[in-house]
């Protein structure tokens, strides 16, 4: 059967990627977490010292940009893929609120862009993946095959993300999170490069109101009319 590219785009603590990973799973898809691949820079920026009273050193990442490897390796235990930055995997750092506070603004910078845009594309030259992230289907991947782009409220995206980060064990405030989600909101949705939008062509989802099941099951639907 003929593969194809699958963009899923959408806000922030959505839900998307948990969609995207069980919907590669269960159509025998690869899954690359885009979203990922800018939290690793992020974590690269904080473990050099490149936030200096929250101001980015822009000319040390633009000379170091290009040493930056991210990929992803299989995990058994979960079924998944794990985020490898330089060749350690970094999946559950890059996951932490300190990461979540500084991921927009480095993933606005036009230079880090293009380059994970060139690796994004790169891993999808071979069709049979789904990728999800803010511009996969406006910039990475213009003419994928399937496009969706998942909503959900603010309030609930905030509950979700909150229930994430108490389950690791992080301490963290309903207002803290919803706050950061709403500056993340603001700076993906206006940056210059790769702004977060709806393509022309996508197909909406809000998941506000919907299980986990009921999101995979509408995922799966959506692949299935497609193909």
């Amino acid at each position: 059967m003929k593969k194809i590219v699958i963009a899923i785009d959408g806000h922030s603590s959505c839900g998307k990627s948990t969609m995207a990973k069980e919907l590669a799973k269960q159509i025998g898809y690869t899954y690359i977490d885009s979203g990922a691949m800018y939290r690793a820079v992020t974590l690269f920026c904080l473990q050099n010292g490149l936030f200096v009273n929250n101001l980015l050193n822009e000319e040390y990442l633009r000379r170091e940009i290009a040493n930056i490897s991210i990929t992803f390796v299989n995990n058994p235990l979960t079924g998944k893929a794990d985020t490898c930055l330089n060749g350690r995997n970094v999946e559950k750092e890059i996951r932490t609120m300190a990461v979540a506070e500084k991921v927009s603004p480095v993933a606005a910078i036009g230079f880090v862009r293009e380059a994970l845009v060139r690796q994004q594309q790169a891993l999808g030259t071979g069709k049979g993946i789904v990728m999800d992230g803010r511009d996969i289907g406006t910039v990475v991947f213009p003419d994928a095959e399937l496009k969706i782009f998942v909503t959900a409220s603010p309030e609930i995206r905030a509950q979700r993300r909150l229930a994430e980060l108490t389950a690791k064990g992080e301490s963290a405030t309903f207002e803290a999170v919803i706050h950061n989600l709403a500056e993340r909101d603001r700076i993906d949705s206006t940056r210059k490069d790769g702004p977060l939008k709806q393509a022309a062509d996508a197909i909406v989802l809000d998941n506000s109101n919907l299980t986990i099941a009921e999101q995979n099951q509408q995922m799966l639907a959506l692949f299935n009319k497609k193909m």
